[in-house]
């Protein structure tokens, strides 16, 4: 019996009808798996509300500093007010304490229950440290002797202090560097800083100088500390003049000066050896440094940066113009004669200037005459430092 048109009418009708319920079902099983998953969410983020109310809500911890361990695990601990305790250690910090470090407390029982890290100066952090400078010895011209000494006082110490200890002998502490400015003491040190591998902390001394009491001698205290974690390590004070002067009987201020230059003395040759760091100083002042500093045992070398002679200068040039499209006129050999007394930092401003000329000209290359431009530039500049002997026609 044939099917009628009405029957394959309600045929397509019910197939329409379950088609329509299942896109209805995978809509709501799609809606129940994003509501799901904003459950989930809203959990996590009821969570972590309830974590930070529970911390809102504890007692805050108490600061002190471990003064001794007992053999009996049992820590004397002084707190800020100075009131010494006699408290215990929760059972996974006894492995970590130590006298002089810093620990949380519980309110009610004083029970240790957290070791604090070291209390670093935040200036510290603010200094100059380089893991390892690029300068490098290739970088400096015309100082051959003085860094000869340099390998021997501090490279060497550094790179080799097992060569000390089999000849009995204790290397030098700290080295000076002491000329007239822009003479390359800083690049010197950051060169020495590549060659031995060390990191480099440099800072200036009047950035030793504080305003009040305890501040300056702290602020050393923790660049040494810094130092010893980086070792091997470089710590370059320039300007040292700052802040190890000669001491004299005078106002409150200057005698805070005192007392972190006596804070340097102490970390520079006090009780604890100073292993796999090495300081450097540089001042353009070496007669009014205090002798104390200039004893055997602080800063051992005094090492003499001068201005360059004529062939330091040509290096200096060389070094320079390396990068420099220049001209077949110029001759360095001319150039480094007609600079007699500039600095190395006067010659980097020298060939500075002749790039600038060359520059305005339009020109591609630079020329003989840019370098004596900018050489009289330079000597134009208002600088009484400058000796008379520099004038030429």
């Amino acid at each position: 019996m044939a099917e009628s048109s009405e029957d394959r009418k309600t045929t397509y009708d019910v197939y329409d009808y379950v088609f329509s319920l299942e896109e209805q079902l995978r809509t709501v099983e799609t809606e129940k798996q994003l509501t799901g998953a904003r459950l989930a969410q809203m959990q996590i983020e009821m969570e972590r509300m309830r974590k930070e109310l529970s911390e809102m809500r504890a007692v805050p911890l108490v600061m002190g500093t471990i003064h001794e361990v007992l053999p009996d695990k049992t820590v004397v601990v002084k707190n800020s007010n100075g009131l010494e305790f006699l408290v215990k250690a929760a059972q996974e910090v006894e492995v970590e304490l130590e006298p002089g470090k810093r620990v949380a407390m519980n309110q009610r029982n004083l029970l240790i229950t957290k070791v604090l890290p070291e209390n670093k100066d935040w200036r510290v952090n603010a200094m100059e440290v380089i893991e390892r400078p690029k300068v490098t010895f290739e970088h400096i011209g015309g100082l051959g002797k003085e860094i000869n000494e340099l390998h021997e006082a501090v490279i060497l110490p550094l790179t080799n202090p097992e060569g000390f200890e089999q000849l009995g002998i204790e290397p030098p502490n700290g080295v000076l560097l002491h000329g007239p400015p822009g003479t390359g003491k800083t690049m010197l040190a950051k060169a020495v800083a590549n060659r031995s591998n060390a990191t480099f902390i440099s800072l200036s001394g009047s950035d030793l100088v504080r305003k009040y009491i305890g501040e300056g001698a702290k602020l050393v205290r923790d660049v040494f500390r810094l130092a010893k974690e980086k070792k091997p390590a470089i710590i370059f004070i320039d300007e040292i003049d700052a802040v190890g002067s000669h001491r004299f009987a005078t106002a409150n201020g200057d005698r805070e000066v005192q007392r972190t230059m006596m804070q340097l003395l102490s970390e520079m040759d006090g009780f604890h050896e100073l292993k796999g760091v090495k300081v450097i100083g540089a001042t353009n002042r070496l007669d009014m440094l205090d002798p104390a500093l200039l004893r055997p045992g602080r800063f051992d070398r005094q090492i003499a940066i001068p201005l360059p002679d004529k062939d330091g200068r040509r290096k200096i040039f060389e070094i320079h113009v390396g990068r420099m499209a220049l001209d077949s006129t110029v001759d360095m050999a001319e150039i480094a004669e007609l600079t007699e007394g500039f600095t190395g930092a006067e010659i980097k401003s020298v060939c500075t200037e002749a790039g600038m000329f060359a520059l305005r000209q339009n020109n591609k290359r630079v020329k003989l005459k840019d370098f004596n431009d900018a050489v009289q530039k330079i000597i134009r500049q208002p600088d009484e430092a400058q000796p008379e002997h520099r004038m030429f026609a």
